[in-house]
C-alpha cells in the first residue's frame, strides 16, 4: 500500500437526505460552506444529499420514484407524442 496518498484532515460531518430529512454522523474530508446544529448542541458540517439508504427503493423496497431536479417530467414532455404513438398503434 502506497503511504502519504490519502488526507489526514477527517472531521465528523452530517449528511442529510433532502428527499426525507434523515440525518447521520460520519467522518468525512469533504468540503462544506453550509452548517448544522444537532440535537447534541453541536454545530457541524453539512453536506446534503439527493438521496441516501433511507430513501433509495433498492433500500426500502418501495417503488418510489424520487426525482428533485424534473428529469424525468422533463423527459416525458420531450417524447409524449412519440410514447402517445406507440401506445395507440
Amino acid at each position: 500500500m502506497r503511504k502519504e496518498i490519502h488526507p489526514k484532515d477527517y472531521r465528523v460531518v452530517v449528511f442529510k437526505d433532502m428527499s426525507n430529512g434523515t440525518t447521520f454522523y460520519t467522518k468525512s474530508t469533504a468540503l462544506s460552506k453550509e452548517k448544522i446544529k444537532m440535537d447534541d448542541g453541536k454545530e457541524y458540517p453539512l453536506i446534503k444529499l439527493e438521496i441516501s439508504n433511507t430513501s433509495h427503493p433498492f433500500y426500502t423496497g418501495k417503488m418510489k420514484l424520487v426525482d428533485s431536479t424534473g428529469r424525468v417530467d422533463k423527459f416525458m414532455n420531450r417524447y409524449k407524442s412519440h410514447i402517445d404513438k406507440k401506445k395507440n398503434k
